[in-house]
Parts: structure tokens; C-alpha cells; sequence
């Protein structure tokens, strides 16, 4: 069984910082992507940023040259460094893993329980 736990998120003025943590754990036998996803209320889930087992990084627009993906692949974690924050910014935040589980070698799709972000203005 594999899991997605989630930690970092909480209250911040706009213009703060906040880093998020999401470490993948169980029977794992490759991590193909890793990253994070956010959903406002009212919006659809969407894309922040994943990264790749190889390093290749893929940012949302909104978050481009602000936000920080990075992974440790010995850990199987992922985290997201967030600066210059703004309220728009405001959701929960969804770790997201594409692996492939080590006891029936079938890769799909994971997420976490989600963190909420709250950027005040």
C-alpha cells in the first residue's frame, strides 16, 4: 500500500514564504513524477509544478520564478518552496505521485489528503 503525506502548509501574509513537504512511503518500487496540484474553492483542481525522477521540471505560469519544486529520490519526497506569496495563491495543495508499487508492479496515479494555504492580504 502506498501512501502520500503531506506537510508545511498554514496562515501566511502575502508576500511570505511557505514550504511544503510530501513524502511518498510503502511498497514502491519506482517514482516516475512527482509534484503538486491546488484547488481553490469554487475552481477545479490544476497544476503547480512536478518533477520528474530525471530532474525535468514543469511549472504552472501562475507560479513561475515564485514557487520551487525539488525532490530528494533517495526519500521519495517532494517539496515546494513558496515565496513572494499572494492571496490568489490561497487553496490546498495536493501532493501528487505517478509510481509504479513494488507488490503488483502497476504504475498509476497517487495523491495526498491535501494542506491548506492561506496567503492574507
Amino acid at each position: 500500500q502506498v501512501q502520500l503525506v503531506e506537510s508545511g502548509g498554514g496562515l501566511v501574509q502575502a508576500g511570505g514564504s511557505l514550504t511544503l513537504s510530501c513524502a511518498a512511503s510503502g511498497s514502491i518500487f519506482s517514482t516516475n513524477i512527482m509534484g503538486w496540484f491546488r484547488q481553490a474553492p469554487g475552481k477545479q483542481r490544476e497544476l503547480v509544478a512536478t518533477v520528474t525522477s530525471s530532474g525535468t521540471i514543469n511549472y504552472a505560469d501562475s507560479v513561475k520564478g515564485r514557487f520551487t519544486i525539488s525532490r530528494d529520490n533517495a526519500k521519495n519526497t517532494v517539496y515546494l518552496q513558496m515565496n513572494s506569496l499572494k492571496p490568489e495563491d490561497t487553496a490546498v495543495y495536493y501532493c501528487y505521485a505517478y509510481l509504479r508499487d513494488s507488490d503488483y508492479k502497476r504504475t498509476q496515479n497517487y495523491w495526498g489528503q491535501g494542506t491548506q494555504v492561506t496567503v492574507s492580504s
